[in-house]
């Protein structure tokens, strides 16, 4: 993350929010920034409307349903992973498109799915063969993802087209589908970014034509995926809007983008308090109350060091972040500080909306952050406090 991307980090912090921050009694806990989630979707807003795409949020990178009716003014509806999401998705965006993918489904939970769902992306030829029909029936539009078989990224997890990956049906695959199955489909979905900007979309463009343009021209519809880092202060939505016009006029589909950071980059903040100084072979480091591979995983998976505010990087104190579980690599960073941290010091963690609070979890016993929402005025909301019951309530049945 470069210098540009960490003020950005930090970029709905005014003095209001920040008094507010270091006002709260316990930490750790969550913050969602309302108006930078307002900002996010007004640009998702103007290039949809600057376009005919339609835009949606992808849940599995956020999922704090008490903004979905902010969201819902600016965005055509949320993309599920799976049967609970797509659930939270119709409830709390009622009158709103609901899109599933999964790579794959299960049987007891299609006939729910396809209650919930307007769209249902299936992942092979096999499992659309399987439900494709009864997907029909309920009144679904059906698609495929394809696998255009064009990596824009440097490989790793984070790679849908890799060798062998399991995502997507590569064109052999594809012409192995049957006329029956070709023809129930309604469009075509792939996903290959990963917070890229849009030359990367631009390649991968010409590799779908490529590989799939001959049969472009009999959807409805074509799901551009995520990973479109569009409210990025470099993101070049200039050129986004030109790929989405450009292909649409084409082939005569409609355009959907299912953008998930892009939704809430930047509109989050993880609060923390020092609780002790320890030092080791020349490194001296902080253990705060919030956890990498607890509270904020994708730290540790990606892997990737989160802003502080007011760490700018040019300080000549240095310290490493570390959490207080008992694993050796629960480590957030090094950083340069320009003063010295003491032990009650309170940090500001920025970027913290996406990939956090939905994929964190309690190792060793460690509690849940509460999560709050901040308004402009720096008024905050408490919208849900975790305990002792939540952690004991994931690992067994609870006594009378």
């Amino acid at each position: 993350m470069g210098q540009s991307d960490k003020r950005a980090a930090f970029a709905g912090l005014n003095e209001n929010k920040i008094d507010a921050l270091l006002s709260v009694s316990e930490t750790p806990f969550y913050v969602i920034d309302k108006e930078i989630i307002r900002r996010n979707c007004e640009v998702l807003y103007k290039v949809a409307k600057n376009t005919g795409c339609k835009v949606l949020l992808a849940q599995k990178a956020f999922s704090g349903f008490d903004l979905y009716p902010l969201m819902s003014e600016y965005l055509d509806g949320t993309e599920a992973s799976g049967l609970y999401e797509a659930m939270l998705g119709r409830e709390e965006m009622p009158g709103k498109e609901v899109h599933v993918f999964s790579a794959a489904y299960r049987e007891r939970d299609f006939t729910e799915i396809t209650k919930c769902c307007d769209h249902i992306v299936f992942n092979s030829p096999a499992q659309l063969k399987k439900y494709g029909k009864t997907a029909k029936a309920a009144g679904c539009q059906i698609g495929l993802r394809i696998n255009p078989e064009c990596s824009v990224q440097d490989g790793g997890i984070y790679d849908p087209c890799s060798e062998g990956s399991r995502l997507g049906t590569t064109r052999e695959n594809f012409n192995k589908l049957g006329c029956a199955e070709k023809e129930m489909l309604d469009g075509i979905h792939f996903h290959t970014l990963c917070e890229q900007n849009s030359d990367a979309l631009e390649k991968t463009l010409e590799a779908v034509e490529l590989k799939f343009g001959d049969i472009l021209g009999n959807m409805q519809w074509v799901n551009f995926g995520g990973g479109h880092h569009i409210t990025r202060p470099d993101y070049d939505v200039e050129k986004l809007e030109k790929c989405i016009t450009d292909f649409s006029e084409k082939y005569g589909v409609t355009v959907y983008l299912e953008p998930g950071e892009a939704c809430a980059l930047n509109a989050g903040y993880l609060v923390t308090e020092v609780l002790d100084i320890v030092g080791s072979s020349g490194k001296t480091t902080l253990i705060t109350d919030v956890s990498p591979a607890c509270h904020m995983p994708d730290v540790l998976e990606m892997p990737y060091n989160p802003p502080i505010f007011g760490v700018t990087g040019d300080g000549c104190i240095k310290y490493r972040l570390g959490g207080p579980t008992c694993l050796a690599g629960d480590v957030t960073g090094e950083y340069t500080f320009r003063e010295e941290v003491k032990t009650g010091d309170r940090l500001i963690l920025g970027d913290m909306a996406i990939y956090s609070f939905c994929k964190n979890n309690t190792f060793n016993g460690m509690p849940l952050p509460d999560i709050y929402v901040i308004d402009e005025d720096g008024s905050l909301d408490r919208l849900t406090r975790f305990g002792y019951a939540d952690f004991k309530a994931r690992l067994g049945k609870l006594s009378k």
